[in-house]
């Protein structure tokens, strides 16, 4: 480990600012928020960009560096410390309507940040042990099936028809927004009965982890009604919402546009470089811990974060992560922006099933 990795010690700066806005309330309600979707966006813009990669010789102690692996983990209880807080807070405290929306959204961007992204990165990771966190970590955006139609669904049909987390060319947020939602969902159930067909298992049965799913969220639901009540339940369902599409809106200006020419009927060409929107503006790096150099993942998905690379190929975001979500917000800006800069040559490889 080199001691400009202590880097990534800033990321528990979002978490963090999260619980400063549920503990102090008033106008502090709102610090997460403006910290991810104010900050972050101006500092990446005032900051110079940087390819620099891993030193090829330390990679092989970097990938197995602990350190970068207890920073992954270490989200489970703060997450959960989170939670519970804001539930107590907002059902057993006295707060206005105003703290209460800032709250809200401060908790549920964190629930997207801290808890997807990260449980994404771990749910890539072969140990039983992270996989087992990886779900944990999904559980309070009620999106395990990510595990699922994320790791078999999506890295498998990136930038084909059969993906439902490629937004297309043209297509706004909203409208990809409905349709990935939906549609992984039921991909999740399609890939998970398949599996079980294929070794074979009852569909319908216990070792369904689509059914698995289901009961732990369910469980979790019931336990937060029964500890916080009506209020309680409606927010818990609230944070999720926020969560689960703060990561659709990343799947969306990861893939825009991008497609893969197929080579023979429902066979394509291999993922490659050219088929994922990269970022190597810094801050926003180090705060989803480089999931903007989403081009390598891609190539490999078992490569660690603090493994990944910049390649020149890739195609490059003009702003950063949080900055284009933001730009994604208002279509005209984005498709102004973002459709000129789409490889011109994945213009004509359009299929029936994308336009």
């Amino acid at each position: 480990m080199h001691k400009s990795d202590f880097k990534y010690l800033l990321a528990y700066l979002g978490p963090f600012s999260a619980y400063i806005s549920v503990w102090f309330g008033g106008a502090w309600s709102y610090t997460a928020v403006i910290l991810a979707f104010g900050i972050i966006p101006i500092l990446d813009g005032l900051l110079s960009t940087t390819g620099r990669n891993p030193d090829i010789i330390s990679l092989p102690h970097r990938s197995e560096d602990l350190f970068f692996d207890m920073l992954l983990y270490l989200h489970v209880p703060i997450l959960y410390g989170l939670v519970v807080l804001y539930f107590w807070r907002c059902t057993l405290t006295q707060i206005t309507m105003i703290e209460l929306i800032g709250m809200t959204l401060s908790v549920g961007i964190y629930v997207g940040a801290s808890g997807i992204n990260v449980g994404h990165e771990l749910g890539h990771r072969s140990h039983p042990a992270a996989q087992l966190f990886s779900k944990v970590l999904l559980l309070p955006a009620l999106y395990m099936h990510f595990f699922i139609e994320h790791n078999r669904g999506h890295h498998k049909y990136v930038c084909t028809p059969e993906d439902p987390a490629t937004a297309r060319y043209g297509e706004s947020m909203y409208t990809f927004l409905i349709r990935s939602t939906i549609q992984s969902y039921i991909h999740a159930w399609k890939l998970e009965l398949k599996r079980l067909v294929n070794i074979p298992r009852r569909p319908y049965s216990l070792a369904n982890q689509m059914i698995q799913f289901s009961i732990v969220q369910s469980a979790y639901l019931l336990i937060v009604y029964l500890l916080f009540g009506i209020l309680g339940l409606m927010l818990a369902i609230v944070i999720a919402c926020i969560g689960f599409l703060l990561l659709e809106s990343i799947n969306y200006i990861e893939h825009y546009g991008l497609v893969r020419r197929e080579i023979a009927p429902g066979r394509y060409e291999r993922v490659g470089m050219r088929h994922s929107w990269n970022s190597n503006h810094h801050v926003g790096r180090i705060f989803l811990y480089e999931l903007t150099r989403h081009a390598d993942h891609h190539n490999k998905s078992s490569k660690k974060f603090q493994t990944l690379n910049h390649v020149d190929e890739c195609p490059q975001l003009p702003v950063g992560y949080p900055a284009s979500i933001l730009m994604a917000l208002v279509p005209p800006v984005w498709f102004s922006v973002m459709n000129e800069r789409v490889p011109s040559d994945m213009l004509f490889i359009r299929t029936k099933s994308f336009d």
